[in-house]
């Protein structure tokens, strides 16, 4: 058994919190909200974000940071990607001893780009952070909880380390892989948000499936292209945490990326989505990093690009597809070959 802290009690924290306590492990779930603690302790429920499922006795959850970070070996970072450096700056004032930080977060920091292993890394001495490793897959919070069959990776600097937390997570409904690229997960779980969005938007204007497989697939050229350029292994994108996560949260309504492009799609307004929604949409400030990567590494995004004018230029969801399918003609196989050429060098 081992003392792990959960830090973020949304679905996703909770859901992995659920899943160390049936393995045995003694967890602190922290939430920056006493109600939501509160109800955690006494009714072993986390209404709001898991509706109707029964935490097990495994889990604490305190809204004292301190407390829940007392003697724990192993610190899971699971909250929204623009709250980390806040929340880092404060264990970084607790923490006395070293760790291993596994961060959950999918998303990346516009303007300074960084992804979110970089953010830990700056913001966390290195005489704490011990090891980092990245936790990353298909994997929708409701059916983790309900112990559904799921499948993620595990991804480190340091195979040791990816190994060890592949112990801590794995059990027979949770199976954990591990891959020591580490570039290429962040990256295909951060973009994936991006194209599912992009997705939802189709399924709100009332487009089908053909339209939706020709969004997947050249979405994941699209991700492929640039991760591969930030020096992610191209073979990472046709995994778990690349085809795998794009596919799950393009298709599926438990996908809150999903479910506001689709209100997008519908006609809503962006504040009057984000507002409605409850939970953060990390698409969204995604969406703004992608295009600031894709000028950056002078790569060709046109779907990113297309949601970017959505989002933040006000063009209209019909502009932005009318735009894609009026591009000019391209060889689909250009894609597979710069991809290569590009890991060669």
């Amino acid at each position: 058994m081992e003392k792990i802290a959960v830090l973020g009690a949304g679905s996703w924290g909770t859901a992995l919190a659920l899943v160390l306590a049936d393995n045995g492990h003694d967890v602190r779930l922290w939430s920056h909200r006493q109600e939501l603690a509160n109800e955690i302790n006494t009714q072993k429920q986390n209404s709001k974000y898991l509706p109707d499922i029964i935490l097990p006795e495994g889990i604490t959850a305190y809204h004292n940071l301190q407390s829940a970070l007392v003697d724990a070996r192993t610190i899971v970072v699971a909250v929204p990607s623009k709250a980390i450096r806040e929340v880092l700056a404060n264990v970084r004032e607790l923490m006395k001893q070293p760790v291993t930080m596994v961060h959950v977060c999918k998303g990346i920091e516009p303007d300074s780009l960084k992804r979110v292993s970089e953010i830990i890394s700056e913001e966390m001495p290195a005489e704490i952070l011990k090891d980092l490793v990245v936790l990353s897959g298909p994997s929708h919070a409701e059916e983790v909880s309900l112990r559904h069959p799921t499948t993620v990776t595990s991804s480190s600097n340091n195979v040791q380390a990816a190994e060890r937390v592949q112990e801590l997570f794995m059990n027979q409904h949770f199976r954990v892989y591990t891959n020591p690229d580490m570039i290429g997960v962040e990256i295909g779980g951060a973009l994936k948000n991006v194209i599912a969005l992009a997705a939802g938007i189709t399924d709100g204007l009332g487009y089908g499936d053909n339209a939706k497989a020709a969004l997947i697939t050249r979405g994941l050229a699209e991700i492929a292209r640039l991760g591969s350029v930030m020096g992610g292994n191209p073979l990472t994108f046709s995994g778990l945490t690349g085809i795998g996560d794009l596919i799950v949260t393009c298709t599926s309504v438990h996908s809150r990326n999903w479910r506001a492009g689709n209100m997008l799609g519908k006609g809503h307004d962006l504040n009057e989505v984000l507002n409605s929604m409850g939970m953060v949409v990390e698409g969204v400030r995604t969406t703004k990093a992608a295009h600031q990567l894709a000028e950056k590494y002078q790569v060709n995004m046109p779907i990113a690009e297309a949601l970017y004018n959505v989002l933040f230029n006000g063009h209209s969801p019909k502009e932005a597809v009318d735009s894609l399918m009026g591009r000019g003609r391209t060889h689909e196989m250009e894609d597979l070959v710069n991809i290569m050429e590009n890991r060669l060098q």
